[in-house]
């Protein structure tokens, strides 16, 4: 289901977005507000873009109303505010649940044996779309947050899984400008990731969600979620991937 006004934006394609809005959007997202004047008014814009290009649909009678746009088109655009929105060209719509959702899972080992699983999903990037998120947690608990040891932005990272498959692959490594970078990327993330790994097997608590020792691609999704919600913090743990990141991203949230 699709509120009005947001059916109205599509059919006008680029428009501002109402004061109030942005207002109570900066509000939830405390490390939005935190840019400066000159990159909020890009975003912002950015938002309009956004908005204007992609299609979200609300699934098992959940309302897509002007605040559930808004929220994720400010956190979706944030990565790629000095990159660009043709960075998500390769997908269309959003796919908006309420709560979390259970999907049925299979894998087989190494001994041909086929196992099944559920697996309980807060967000899905897949290639060529759609992307799924849960408005549940979009919209935490302030009290949850404020007393997680981990950065946790759902939005974030499932868009930093979106870039990083724009070639095709998800290995943790986006697009690079040629071998030479992509070999330069790998050395310092899977360096990054050992030490990362190492610090969550020994029991220590990390500023990046545990999760991200599943995978390498799990890591540069993590990892981008603290770069953007916690960045001065993460710059103090991980310096060398808070630089790798910043080049990627082209920004430096964390000198504000």
């Amino acid at each position: 289901m699709l509120a009005a006004w947001w059916q109205r934006w599509r059919a006008r394609r680029e428009r501002q977005i109402p004061e109030p809005l942005w207002q109570l959007t900066l509000a939830r997202y405390p490390f939005i507000a935190a840019r400066s004047d000159a990159e909020l008014g890009e975003l912002r814009r950015l938002c309009s873009q956004f908005l204007a290009r992609k299609e979200f649909h609300g699934v098992a009678g959940f309302e897509v109303s002007d605040e559930v746009a808004l929220a994720v088109a400010a956190q979706a655009c944030l990565p790629v505010l000095r990159l660009g929105l043709d960075w998500y060209d390769g997908f269309v719509g959003i796919v908006m649940h309420a709560h979390e959702v259970v999907a049925a899972r299979e894998f087989m080992d190494e001994d041909g044996v086929v196992h099944e699983y559920d697996e309980v999903l807060a967000g899905e990037a897949m290639e060529g779309g759609p992307l799924m998120l849960a408005w549940s947690e979009l919209a935490p608990d302030p009290a949850e947050l404020m007393a997680a040891e981990s950065v946790y932005n759902v939005v974030i990272h499932e868009f930093a899984h979106v870039l990083d498959m724009r070639d095709g692959i998800a290995d943790g490594v986006p697009p690079q400008a040629s071998a030479a970078a992509r070999a330069q990327w790998l050395q310092v993330l899977e360096a990054e990731w050992h030490a990362f790994c190492e610090r969550v097997d020994a029991g220590e608590a990390t500023l990046i969600d545990p999760y991200g020792e599943e995978a390498i691609e799990e890591f540069f999704a993590v990892a981008s979620e603290a770069f953007f919600v916690a960045p001065k913090e993460l710059r103090a743990e991980q310096p060398a991937l808070y630089r790798l990141l910043g080049g990627f991203y082209r920004q430096d949230p964390a000198a504000g």
